[in-house]
């Protein structure tokens, strides 16, 4: 339980205190992060539930702001951060790098959250006609989002030297990581029926397509690029729901 705990302290914003914990709690913790997905998407529902009377749009727009308050942008800062270094990169791996770890957000980083963030908006207030899609779509999309973290860190070197992301892939058991994996789509799929088969393609060719975008650029991922994986894959399994 003391794994969940630091899985949800480090990605959202809810007031929760894990206790002290050994060096590889990190590692363990990421296998808890679909069910920290999960924890999100029961949130995300309940807002849902609340503002479905006010209409499509004002229900959708209150959705995302639940959505960004309990993540605190988290994965939204890694996307503005992946946007500026692939374009100022110019290919370059070692420029691309050094972009990443400026914390200044330029044009594309800006303009990459806010397309995100239209395509969310846009696809929660056109479930909103249906009551089951809108429900898969809360419940989904948080969790495929933090799949695509822990198959990231299990299948990806880890370029950056130093710091908390190479402490999580250094701890990360990655045998217990795929039946995780597996488990999770199991149980996505009890709850979203065959809705899960436009779900689980779409997230894998966003996956498979993010992950040999980064193999090609940087050779392996960052911190701020599994954040933008995160925030492609909620965006994409959204728009999955409406299929």
């Amino acid at each position: 339980m003391n794994d969940f705990l630091i899985a949800l302290q480090f990605l959202t914003r809810l007031p929760v205190r894990p206790r002290p914990a050994d060096a590889g709690a990190p590692g363990r913790a990421m296998l808890w992060y679909p069910a920290v997905g999960l924890v999100i998407g029961l949130l995300l529902w309940g807002m849902l539930a609340l503002a479905a009377p006010l209409g499509a749009q004002p229900a959708a727009a209150l959705v995302l702001v639940v959505w960004v308050l309990v993540t605190g942008a988290l994965h939204l800062d890694g996307l503005s951060d992946s946007a500026d270094a692939w374009l100022g990169g110019q290919g370059d791996r070692e420029r691309t790098l050094a972009i990443l770890k400026d914390t200044h957000a330029g044009a594309a980083g800006v303009t990459a959250i806010a397309l995100v963030l239209l395509l969310k908006f846009a696809a929660l207030a056109a479930g909103m006609a249906d009551p089951e899609a809108a429900t898969a779509m809360v419940l989904a999309a948080p969790v495929v989002g933090r799949l695509g973290l822990l198959a990231l860190f299990a299948n990806t070197p880890y370029v950056r030297p130093g710091g908390l992301g190479e402490r999580l892939a250094a701890t990360l058991p990655r045998d217990a990581a795929r039946w995780v994996l597996i488990g999770s789509w199991l149980i996505l799929l009890l709850l979203l029926g065959a809705r899960v088969v436009p779900v689980f393609l779409v997230a894998v060719l966003l996956f498979l397509s993010l992950r040999y975008l980064m193999l090609q650029r940087i050779r392996g991922t960052t911190g701020d690029t599994a954040g933008a994986c995160v925030e492609i894959l909620e965006a994409g399994v959204l728009l999955a729901c409406l299929m």
